[in-house]
């Protein structure tokens, strides 16, 4: 089988994590013929030499000027090309970068590769014939090849031995892959940037409380409406016919707009695969001025191939939305949740996929940090009493207290409870990015300046054992 991994490298020069997962599920398949692809500056010739001695048989960096400033569907278009002049069996890709965050390349590839598609796999059950995945959120599903899958956190990339021998990396600029200028980099992208700022969105007044006050403030914070976005449109401007897949972003579209049309998606759900094609077909029959999805995993994989069919932009995980009446302006978080970027798309429609609350969460979810690993049982059988959710950091589920699957954060899931409470958790802006839109927070931690207090409404100086241990 001859697999194509697409890689990223990092601002700090490493390869990015999810990617990392990916080029290990390839190097697992036996007998299969790994090739690396990646798009960036000429000084990632030396970082795709490295993982060559990992088991890769060569690797392919796309390098030219024209590339600079894409956005995804720019950057999916030039891998396009390559894939298709690679001519794998396979393409596999990380969920998401840490940079962007959209999660949107490697389905919109998979259209303009065409490509059958998988996203958010948490195994690989069967390569012979056809290929079988376990996903994350939508259960098994079999495609046939050529194919590509993008993979979650479910693995570590192994290191080189010893006598590991590096591969080539060939170079090809926009002549090599037969490239149209125009459809590349900054021309080639819809989506602009128009301004980023430090992301101060998250941050509390921490008042710092008695553990005893523990159940009063759950009870308080139970009674509070769940925290809503806050509008930008102070003057009243509204956008006309403005489609929402689902009723759950139809708060943020409210925003916006007051002509709003929603599409079933439960039905788009049953047509599977199909429904990108029809869905596009239909929108360029009536021409709406802005398509809104939920943050979801269904609407993740759906959306940026909705997008790359049409040719239009995609803003991703939007946490407001802005109008002149005119044109829609996004706002979103980028570099771990450091930045907020505020985007615009220069295409019609101007589609975008905004933050929504996970479905089937309880109404208090206590995340466990790594601080808590002596008291973990204490806390989970706590949780289980009061019939709340458990959830965990990263670090948490890296040293093996709980399954990626509770994993709240950056590479982990986004949720958005009445009620959180952080238990023996630093803060670490990975974490905050999953649990900024909670209604009421509460931070438990021995340490009063570890930086979870700056996101919390109430804090408790103290350890788990002294909270739950009563």
């Amino acid at each position: 089988m001859r697999i194509v991994v697409c890689v990223k490298q990092t601002v700090a020069g490493e390869i990015n994590p999810f990617d990392a997962c990916a080029y290990e599920a390839a190097l697992q398949i036996p007998g299969a013929e790994v090739i690396l692809l990646s798009m960036g500056p000429e000084k990632s010739k030396d970082f795709l030499l490295n993982l060559t001695r990992l088991g890769a048989k060569e690797a392919y960096l796309l390098c030219d000027k024209a590339f600079a400033g894409a956005d995804t569907l720019a950057t999916a278009y030039a891998l396009s090309l390559a894939v298709k002049k690679l001519k794998p069996n396979l393409v596999i890709c990380g969920r998401q970068t840490v940079d962007g965050d959209t999660a949107q390349t490697g389905p919109a590839l998979s259209v303009v590769a065409g490509l059958s598609l998988i996203t958010n796999v948490m195994e690989i059950k069967q390569y012979e014939g056809q290929l079988t995945c376990l996903t994350r959120a939508m259960g098994e599903q079999t495609v046939d090849y050529p194919a590509l899958i993008t993979v979650e956190r479910i693995n570590h990339l192994r290191l080189p031995s010893i006598r590991s021998k590096r591969g080539e990396v060939i170079v090809w600029g926009v002549g090599d892959i037969g490239a149209d200028v125009s459809r590349c980099g900054l021309k080639g992208s819809p989506t602009k940037v128009l301004a980023s700022f430090q992301n101060e969105d998250g941050k509390r007044k921490c008042k710092l409380v008695d553990a005893s006050m523990l159940d009063s403030l759950i009870a308080e914070g139970l009674q509070k409406e769940k925290q809503r976005i806050a509008p930008k449109n102070p003057e009243g401007n509204k956008l006309r016919n403005v489609w929402i897949v689902g009723e759950k972003c139809r708060a943020m579209a409210e925003t916006i707009s007051d002509d709003i049309r929603v599409i079933d998606k439960a039905t788009a759900e049953v047509e599977g695969a199909a429904f990108a094609r029809k869905f596009a077909a239909k929108i360029q029959e009536e021409k709406p001025e802005v398509v809104l999805w939920d943050s979801d995993p269904w609407s993740k994989w759906a959306a940026p191939q909705v997008a790359a069919i049409l040719k239009t932009g995609l803003c991703a995980d939007c946490t407001a939305l802005e109008t002149d009446g005119e044109r829609l302006y996004m706002y979103r978080p980028a570099f771990s949740g450091n930045i907020i970027a505020k985007i615009a798309c220069t295409t019609n429609p101007q589609m975008a996929t905004v933050r929504t609350m996970a479905e089937g969460v309880s109404d208090v979810i206590c995340a466990i940090g790594k601080g808590v690993k002596d008291a973990k049982a204490m806390v989970e059988d706590y949780a289980l009493k009061k019939n709340w959710e458990t959830a965990a950091s990263r670090l948490a589920v890296d040293s093996e207290m709980f399954p990626y699957e509770k994993q709240v954060g950056m590479t982990g899931k986004t949720v958005s409870p009445p009620v959180y409470i952080a238990v023996g958790i630093s803060g670490a802006v990975h974490h905050i990015a999953g649990m900024k839109q909670s209604g009421t927070v509460i931070a438990i931690n021995p340490d009063k300046k570890a930086p979870i207090f700056d996101y919390a409404d109430y804090g408790i100086v103290a350890t788990a054992e002294e909270v739950f241990g009563s």
